[in-house]
């Protein structure tokens, strides 16, 4: 089961670009004394992969999804709601697509799971479905 502590590992093992944005997220929050606010970081996470598309780079974004689908498959609840809540919905919110990126351009490479949070956030959003495991 992968678990909070872990969470950024995998993610980070599927894309190195991102390691000078995680070292300095961390020092930033270094003084926490509570967990460093990860949401935040995911949301950064999901503007640089926005950044990656506006770039034309998504060499990176196979093993991204993969670890993303991991995380939605292996995670601890903690894993799996941030998997959906802080990086999907993130990559999804229209306001960081300001360069003509779309969130469908994403799509192709989501996971099974991944894919069905995907569509549920969507409808969350549109019919105000509950983001629930059903």
């Amino acid at each position: 089961m992968i678990a909070k502590n872990d969470m950024m590992g995998v993610l980070l093992g599927a894309c190195p670009s991102f390691v000078p944005q995680w070292k300095a997220f961390q020092e930033e929050w270094r003084d926490e004394t509570d967990d460093p606010p990860l949401y935040l970081a995911l949301a950064e996470f999901a503007r640089h992969l926005i950044g990656k598309l506006e770039e034309r780079e998504t060499a990176e974004l196979p093993a991204v999804f993969v670890a993303v689908e991991r995380l939605h498959v292996e995670g601890d609840y903690y894993v799996r709601e941030a998997a959906t809540v802080g990086l999907l919905e993130s990559l999804q919110n229209l306001n960081l697509h300001k360069n003509g990126t779309t969130a469908e351009q994403f799509r192709p490479y989501l996971g099974p799971e991944s894919a069905r949070w995907w569509d549920k956030l969507y409808r969350f959003w549109q019919d105000g479905e509950a983001l629930t495991d059903n």
